[in-house]
C-alpha cells in the first residue's frame, strides 16, 4: 500500500472517531488550601469539544488522499 493511500486511510479512521465522539475530557490536580504541612487538592475536569467541521474535513482530505493516490 502506497504512504498517501495509508495516510489517507488514517485520516478518514481520524475523521470517523471526531465525529463519534464530539471532543474530549481530561482531568486536572490543583491545589486549593496550601498551609504550611496542609495541602488539599482537587480535581478539576476541562472539556476540550471537536466541532462537526474537524471530522468533515479530516474525512474530505482522507477520501482525497485515498482516490489520488490510487491513480498513480
Amino acid at each position: 500500500m502506497k504512504p498517501q493511500s495509508l495516510f489517507g486511510v488514517l485520516l478518514i479512521a481520524i475523521g470517523i472517531i471526531a465525529f463519534a465522539y464530539q471532543g474530549f475530557t481530561y482531568k486536572t490536580r490543583e491545589k486549593a488550601v496550601d498551609i504550611g504541612p496542609i495541602q488539599i487538592t482537587t480535581d478539576k475536569t476541562h472539556s476540550v469539544p471537536l466541532p462537526p467541521i474537524v471530522g468533515a474535513m479530516l474525512l474530505v482530505s482522507g477520501l482525497v488522499l485515498l482516490v489520488t493516490g490510487g491513480k498513480r
